[in-house]
């Protein structure tokens, strides 16, 4: 029986195993402690893998777990409060600007100043997760979610008018 777990969790945990990097990358600069982090993540998520009810989606349930993980990480072990982000992977609009290479460089200064729980609201709305996903795994309000996002789009535009 334990077999039959470990076999299924190591192939969920493959099919949705860009969260991991995807976290660890929005909240540290260094790859050392991205790796480390990783790790963490991956013994959280075995730990709490029995509690996964099947209530939410799986990636749901696992951005949670990574998320906190990571936070929780970053106040423990990491001397750096302002790292920059690393976005890459997403998908997004930019302003216009003659050179995208200094646009996403722009963007991810902007990213880079809001707060821990913004950049993760941030996050998962780039992942394209709806407003009641996001709530779930940040335990927001689902209302309390999209007034954050409005307020966090306005943030990084005002920030990124201010660099052009």
């Amino acid at each position: 029986m334990k077999n039959e777990k470990a076999k299924s969790f190591i192939e969920i945990i493959n099919q949705n195993i860009g969260i991991t990097h995807k976290v660890a990358r929005i909240y540290f600069r260094e790859s050392e402690d991205r790796e480390d982090v990783i790790q963490e993540m991956m013994y959280q998520l075995w730990k709490s893998y029995p509690s996964f009810s099947g209530q939410s989606k799986f990636s749901t349930w696992m951005y949670s777990v990574c998320l906190n993980t990571a936070i929780t990480y970053r106040k423990k072990y990491v001397s750096h409060s302002n790292q920059p982000l690393n976005i890459e992977h997403y998908q997004y609009e930019l302003p216009d600007y003659e050179d995208e290479e200094d646009g996403i460089r722009q963007l991810f200064k902007a990213i880079a100043n809001l707060s821990v729980l913004n950049k993760a609201v941030i996050l998962l709305y780039l992942e394209s997760m709806s407003y009641e996903e996001i709530a779930e795994v940040t335990g927001l309000a689902k209302s309390n979610v999209s007034i954050r996002l409005v307020r966090i789009k306005k943030e990084l535009e005002i920030q990124l008018k201010h660099n052009i």
